[in-house]
């Protein structure tokens, strides 16, 4: 009887009390082919193989893996011919090179005017196949041909690359070495002089104190070890945006970007301070050009010219504006010349010759403490648009002729006030 051969009720029965039984411990357990104990607790679906097995002894080697198939490796040349070629054209062969092994369509040599099949000669030997039966992982093995030994040479790269690597390292510090003891003997020399108030008889002290004194400095921070200076990216000492002005009415510090758009300090000129905001940085430079160009991809893409995105093409998007800009300046230029033309008026448009911005003459002018003239003649002052030689309430000059302690007045009876009237103030000097 089958071991998966189906049972009848007496025998299901029998076979459920020895199970029980072995279960309990009353029983021994079952044996498999190899004479090792099953246990009794494994259910009925993992200990029972399948049918198309065909096992009629009791087993559990269906659960357990398999030996894996050891592909042997095997190292043929590419191109290596099965024997000599044969001498005359064989049926069902190559109709190009006459090799049995492929047909015309798959055949790789240069096509013949004449094929093997027609003129018999310069038939090509057969190609070598190797047959090889591999499982369903064995073909899909990409690496089932690799040697391993030629991982080694990455290593080999590697080690050649960090030995290169080390080798510079240690010439950068040496030659910094070298750099630092010779500014150490100028120190020494200069110390000899008087120059100095310290010197040191010992190179290495005199490297530590120099490269300690640059520690020192603002932002620098040094490795005497190493020899190196690194700058970091702020000064401690730098002052916050926010303590740039106290009150609680000025610009808006936004912690979490640690941005301040607005000019702390409004009543400032922005030129001046050392920082006039965010904002304003952000309009100096090419920002505002930078701007345009933006603005005018957008209106290319409202007319349909994709090409010219700034994002995607930044070249041709920065060509074009250019090419815009030249147009316009040209433009205006035209503009104006046609202006002139119509209008005339260029004389006046001519910068003055430099002779006569720089020329000198002999007018002579004295004045007194009033500012009244006391020897030579004033000098002719221009005619203005506006009204002149308009003299209110008994004045004989105009209000803002006299200055005095920062004020304003009228320069015949010095007042300050400009609807007071004129009482002239007799010798005045």
């Amino acid at each position: 009887m089958s071991y998966n051969s189906k049972l009848s009720k007496e025998e299901y029965r029998k076979q459920k009390e020895l199970d029980e039984a072995r279960k309990a411990g009353t029983v021994p357990a079952e044996l498999d082919e190899d004479g090792n104990e099953i246990n009794p607790h494994i259910p009925q679906y993992i200990s029972q193989a399948p049918w198309y097995l065909n096992s009629d002894v009791p087993s559990l080697k269906h659960q357990r893996k398999g030996e894996e198939e050891i592909a042997e490796k095997i190292s043929i040349k590419k191109g290596l011919k099965s024997g000599p070629a044969a001498t005359k054209y064989r049926k069902g062969a190559c109709a190009n090179c006459g090799a049995m092994t492929h047909k015309q369509k798959d055949c790789l040599e240069r096509p013949r005017k004449v094929g093997a099949k027609f003129s018999g000669k310069d038939i090509r030997p057969d190609e070598f196949i190797v047959s090889n039966e591999n499982g369903y992982d064995g073909k899909r093995d990409m690496w089932k041909s690799y040697d391993p030994k030629e991982h080694d040479k990455l290593f080999d790269v590697y080690n050649m690359i960090e030995d290169a690597r080390k080798k510079r390292k240690t010439e950068e510090l040496d030659n910094a070495a070298a750099l630092a003891s010779s500014s150490t003997q100028d120190l020494k020399k200069v110390a000899e002089r008087g120059k100095l108030e310290y010197a040191s008889s010992d190179d290495s002290d005199d490297d530590d104190d120099k490269y300690a004194e640059k520690s020192d400095m603002v932002g620098q921070k040094v490795d005497t070890k190493s020899r190196l200076t690194v700058r970091n990216l702020r000064i401690r000492e730098d002052t916050a945006k926010y303590l740039r002005n106290l009150d609680i009415n000025s610009a808006y510090y936004d912690p979490k970007t640690r941005s301040m758009r607005d000019n702390p300090n409004e009543d400032k000129n922005p030129t001046d301070l050392a920082f006039a905001g965010d904002n304003f940085v952000r309009y100096s430079g090419d920002a505002s050009k930078m701007a345009q160009m933006e603005l005018q991809s957008l209106k290319a893409q409202e007319r349909g010219e994709d090409s010219l995105t700034l994002q995607a093409n930044p070249t041709l998007a920065e060509l074009n504006f250019k090419k815009q800009q030249e147009e316009k300046n040209n433009q205006k230029d035209v503009n104006r010349i046609s202006i002139l033309e119509k209008y005339g008026g260029i004389e006046h448009l001519e910068n003055p010759h430099k002779d006569l911005l720089t020329a000198q003459s002999e007018h002579y002018v004295e004045y007194s403490r009033t500012g009244k003239v006391i020897k030579g003649q004033e000098r002719i002052i221009a005619k203005s648009k506006y009204e002149e030689d308009v003299y209110p309430s008994n004045h004989t000059s105009i209000f803002g002729s006299y200055w005095y302690q920062g004020q304003w007045g009228y320069k015949c009876c010095h007042s300050f006030m400009k609807n007071s009237y004129c009482i002239p103030i007799e010798n005045n000097e």
